[in-house]
């Protein structure tokens, strides 16, 4: 493994995003976006992406030149098109314009279609509290694993972000409708380990912790079996129904890579506006020191609140541990 101080890393990941065509301050701001997910300790969908997304880039499947559009405004609610442009840069404009008609109305909600991967989908929601913002945000996805009962990808994991402020330790969750997302698989099998719960199906529809296997058979276990499929579903369909734009099955037929044509939600609350700051300071606190009061089902392992561990690494100074070979060839890309 590499270790690399958080400079090096994001200053290695813009000239490679320079490199491959993208403006300075596009590059700059994606450069940010993946270093800071790398460091928060969520790599698969950090630094891992570059190669990915480079490669997109390189196929016209992503519109580096694009900027979102106005499709229709209603109060409090923007629809805006994507353009199929850098999804970091659309996700940030749709998270800005949202926090914008939060401060004006109390709450904001922007409706994004026809963008591309996202990535990371807690860095959005980082990006709100760190701002005194409450937030729910989730995108729709291509289909990747099954619908609970079939043994093909008929739903999208349609990963899903909720957040509210703290000033000192913000309440934060970003979760996948999938017990485990396809990078965490690919993270857990580069460290040569197990999944520490049933993450999917083997080739005998058996439950299976192999990320491996996994990963080869493609059917991920839906979070909550039959629940988590569920929400996926609706997740999907309202995201559709608020963009305007493509639900899972449809996205399938884009032929633009993973997350190409997908629709996403940003919903900012105020808490100004909504009992005030310290009401929700309040809230969050009594949370925090509730579940910190809670018998330990294992010694010596506490209850944590949604956000606490990307908490540590988000404000620490510690350099950034990097697979080996992803670190070469992010260097490679670099030049």
């Amino acid at each position: 493994m590499a270790n690399v101080d958080f400079e090096t890393l994001r200053n290695t990941i813009e000239r490679s995003l320079l490199k491959a065509g993208l403006n300075p301050d596009a590059a700059a701001t994606c450069a940010r976006i993946h270093a800071e997910s790398t460091r928060d300790g969520v790599p698969s969908h950090g630094i891992g992406r570059i190669p990915r997304f480079i490669e997109y880039v390189g196929r016209g499947w992503v519109d580096i030149d694009a900027q979102p559009s106005l499709v229709q405004r209603m109060g409090a609610i923007e629809v805006l098109d994507g353009g199929f442009g850098i999804g970091v840069i659309n996700a940030l404009h749709a998270t800005e314009r949202a926090i914008a008609l939060a401060r004006e109305h109390g709450m904001g909600l922007v409706a994004l279609r026809d963008t591309t991967h996202w990535m990371r989908g807690g860095s959005y929601g980082w990006h709100a509290v760190e701002q005194g913002f409450a937030t729910i945000m989730w995108t729709n996805t291509e289909s990747c694993m099954p619908a609970w009962g079939g043994a093909s990808q008929s739903i999208g994991n349609n990963p899903l972000v909720m957040a509210v402020p703290h000033s000192t330790g913000p309440l934060v969750l970003d979760m996948a409708m999938s017990q485990f997302s396809y990078g965490k698989l690919q993270t857990t099998q580069l460290k040569g380990e197990q999944l520490t719960i049933d993450g999917g199906f083997d080739e005998h529809g058996q439950l299976s912790r192999d990320p491996a296997v996994i990963a080869a058979t493609r059917r991920l276990l839906p979070t909550g079996y039959w629940k988590g499929s569920g929400l996926a579903v609706l997740l999907d369909a309202l995201a559709a129904l608020l963009s305007q734009g493509r639900p899972s099955h449809e996205i399938d037929n884009v032929q633009r890579g993973s997350g190409g044509g997908s629709s996403q939600i940003f919903m900012i609350f105020d808490p100004e506006q909504l009992g005030g700051r310290d009401a929700c300071d309040n809230i969050v606190e009594g949370i925090q020191s509730h579940l910190a009061a809670t018998t330990p089902a294992e010694p010596g392992s506490p209850v944590r609140w949604p956000g606490e561990s990307t908490s540590r690494q988000r404000y620490g100074e510690e350099p950034v541990v990097i697979d080996d070979m992803l670190w070469r060839s992010v260097c490679e890309l670099a030049g």
